[in-house]
């Protein structure tokens, strides 16, 4: 390879010294790729279950019928029944669901709970 590259790999844990411009995006770009959720096997597993408890929690209440935690955490989807449902309930529902995420859960920054209701109409025309 390349001096550059060379000394980008060599740096990028300061067991060598930085010689060139590549070294310290190397540096910075393994830091965060590092840091990520899973990216080491500890981190992984704990990041996994954080996830799982999420989407019981919002099991937990009536009228869910599927969720997902998304955004590496950072936000549930909660999907109900339109029939079970009603707008002023899936507006409380989110509200019950923040609350008891955040009474219940350690959890880095905030974690956003959206909850969807839908109803369709569907004809078909022949």
């Amino acid at each position: 390879e390349k001096p550059d590259v060379c000394n980008a790999i060599g740096a990028h844990h300061d067991e060598i010294e930085m010689n060139s411009l590549l070294s310290p995006i190397v540096q910075v770009c393994d830091a965060i790729s590092g840091a990520r959720p899973g990216a080491r096997r500890q981190v992984l597993d704990s990041y996994i279950q954080r996830l799982k408890d999420l989407e019981d929690i919002a099991f937990g209440f009536g009228g869910v019928k599927k969720a997902y935690a998304i955004q590496a955490g950072r936000e549930l989807r909660v999907i109900v029944e339109s029939e079970k449902v009603s707008d002023d309930k899936a507006a409380n529902l989110s509200f019950e669901i923040s609350q008891k995420i955040q009474t219940d859960m350690t959890y880095p920054g905030q974690v956003k709970v959206t909850v969807i209701r839908e109803t369709r109409a569907v004809n078909i025309a022949k």
